[in-house]
C-alpha cells in the first residue's frame, strides 16, 4: 500500500509478482518463508556490540549459509493515523534464533520511505525505492540518525551504514530472490544475507 503510492507509477514496472507482494492492504499480512544461501557480519570487533543489538531485534552476530528465515510484512495504522508496514525477519541459527525488525513509512513530500529499525528502534534511515529494467525493487539508503529515546541524532556519513537491497522474482524456481548489504566505509561489511523465500500461510 505504501510503496505503491510511492513509487506511482512505476509500481507498475515491478515483476507482477512483486506488485502482489508489495500491495500489502491493511489487515492481509505477507507470510514467506525461505533460505538464505549465505548470511556474513560485521568484522569480529563489532560482535560484542551486535550481542547487545539483538535484544532490540537488530543486527546479530551470527553467520552461516543455508540459513531457514521466516518474513511477514503487516500493513497497519499507527498512532498517528498513518499507514505504516511492520516488518518481521527471522533467522533460524542451528544455535540461535535472531530478529532483524523494522518499522516503516512514507514521507510523500520527501518522496522517500522512513524506516526505523529495532524493538524499540535503535536507528533511522531515509530510503530511496527504484524499479530496475528487469522489474526488481531496488532499495537505497541515505541519511541515517541514532534514536534515543524521544530524540534522534544525525550520523556524520563516514559513520553511515550504506544499504543496498535489490530483491526480485526468478520465474525458473518461483520464487522470490533477496540480496541485502549494509557497508561502511570505515569498517567495511557490517552485514549481509542473500537467499530466496515463497509465500506460505501463517
Amino acid at each position: 500500500m505504501i510503496y505503491e503510492t510511492l513509487l506511482a507509477e512505476n509500481f507498475n514496472r515491478l515483476h507482477p509478482k512483486l506488485q502482489e507482494r508489495y500491495r500489502l492492504p491493511l489487515g492481509q499480512p505477507f507470510h514467506a518463508q525461505g533460505t538464505m544461501q549465505v548470511i556474513h557480519s560485521g568484522p569480529c570487533f563489532l560482535r560484542p556490540m551486535y550481542h547487545l543489538f539483538t535484544k532490540t531485534n537488530f543486527l546479530f552476530p551470527e553467520y552461516g549459509e543455508e540459513i531457514p528465515f521466516t518474513i511477514t510484512n503487516t500493513a497497519r495504522m499507527n498512532n498517528e493515523k498513518e499507514a505504516e508496514v511492520y516488518w518481521e525477519r527471522t533467522f533460524h541459527f542451528p544455535q540461535a534464533t535472531r530478529k532483524f525488525n523494522a518499522t516503516m513509512t512514507v514521507d510523500l513530500e520527501r518522496q522517500i520511505v522512513k524506516d526505523y529499525l529495532g524493538d524499540p528502534a535503535l536507528f533511522y534511515s531515509d530510503l530511496q525505492m527504484d524499479v530496475t529494467k528487469d522489474g526488481f525493487l531496488m532499495i537505497r539508503s541515505s541519511e541515517q540518525r541514532v534514536v534515543i529515546g524521544r530524540k534522534e541524532v544525525g550520523l556524520p556519513k563516514k559513520l553511515t551504514g550504506r544499504v543496498v537491497v535489490t530483491e526480485g522474482y526468478d520465474d525458473t524456481k518461483d520464487m522470490y530472490t533477496i540480496h541485502v548489504s549494509i557497508y561502511n566505509d570505515l569498517i567495511g561489511r557490517m552485514m549481509m544475507y542473500a537467499g530466496q523465500f515463497t509465500p506460505c500461510a501463517q
